[in-house]
């Protein structure tokens, strides 16, 4: 069968279409349509992600396809339209074998592309938004790099949760596709968006800032949020680690939190079946649609990782499986 592998791990330079044997073994085995990649899946393309994978590997760790079959007792059957996540790598084949406690049945109103990126984008802003900064109905969320695959699953959960989110966007493009994501505000990096923010909260500040990029925005972050605001850091797209000036988070009463969906699921026993379980609420109330940018065909795999590596990207990079 064919796959999309990184041969070396020189980013989107090592990767490649090739063959693979078809998956033996226990668990369902599902025919993929459609492979979602994350900017993780572009950093361990690189050897730059925390979970580091020797190559050659098969790239992506989410998928959507169709049950070809399934041991008796489990929940799906032969037929069943899924979604769902790898371990970590192996989305990007023609058929892979799927652990039941990783998939979820796919709406019919989805598509399998949208499938392909309804887990690990959600999960990650579950996690960053519920779990580790306690939002609640009623606050503001200011979300950094809110057009991106990552970005517009935030917006949807905060706003599933009850909460209004300003979106911290780059481009009008990138704008557009904040507010197809459901954003009530749009602001822009590349202008006075931390006076904006506080414009749009009449001087109070935001409750949550959920923050992927880093960089030089650290210090307006913190200015832009509210007595008492947290501010949830997933990541540093912008390039550099910041150095937190604590005296700053000590006069606002400011929170800081790490959030990592990897740490969350090794270290919280039945943190994987939550986070399931929430998406598959989520799915069902209908209160989530990931947002699809960019599609590529297998033998285009080195350019869905130059989609997100040159920062062109608005909602999910998704690649097509025949």
């Amino acid at each position: 069968m064919r796959v999309v592998e990184v041969t070396e791990a020189t980013g989107p330079d090592g990767v490649h279409l090739g063959e693979r044997p078809e998956p033996d073994g226990d668990g369902i085995l599902v025919a993929v349509r459609a492979a979602g990649l994350s900017f993780p899946d572009l950093l361990r393309s690189r050897g730059e992600y925390q979970d580091k994978v020797k190559p050659p590997y098969v790239i992506g760790q989410e998928f959507a396809g169709e049950v070809i079959r399934a041991p008796a007792g489990s929940d799906f059957k032969a037929g069943d339209r899924v979604a769902g996540m790898t371990g970590g790598t192996g989305s990007a084949a023609e058929r892979l074998i799927a652990d039941p406690g990783h998939l979820v049945k796919l709406p019919g109103r989805l598509s399998f592309e949208q499938g392909a990126g309804a887990l690990f984008n959600y999960e990650t802003a579950i996690v960053a938004l519920e779990v580790r900064g306690r939002l609640k109905a009623g606050e503001v969320v200011l979300a950094h790099g809110a057009a991106g695959g990552t970005g517009t699953a935030v917006i949807q959960v905060a706003k599933a949760v009850g909460a209004r989110v300003i979106a911290v966007v780059s481009s009008d493009e990138k704008a557009e596709t904040a507010r197809q994501a459901g954003a009530d505000d749009v602001v822009r990096s590349d202008g006075a968006w931390k006076d904006e923010a506080l414009a749009l909260t009449d001087g109070r500040g935001v409750d949550l800032v959920f923050d992927p990029v880093g960089g030089d925005r650290m210090l307006d972050t913190i200015r832009a949020l509210a007595y008492g605001g947290r501010w949830v850091i997933i990541g540093f797209t912008g390039g550099s680690i910041p150095q937190v000036p604590t005296n700053r988070l000590l006069l606002k009463n400011v929170e800081v939190a790490g959030s990592y969906l990897g740490g969350y699921v090794k270290q919280v026993p039945d943190g994987r079946a939550r986070l399931i379980a929430r998406v598959d609420e989520l799915l069902r109330a209908g209160a989530i649609a990931p947002v699809i940018g960019a599609t590529f065909s297998m033998d285009q795999g080195a350019e869905a990782l130059r989609e997100m590596s040159e920062r062109r990207a608005r909602g999910k990079v998704v690649v097509r499986i025949p």
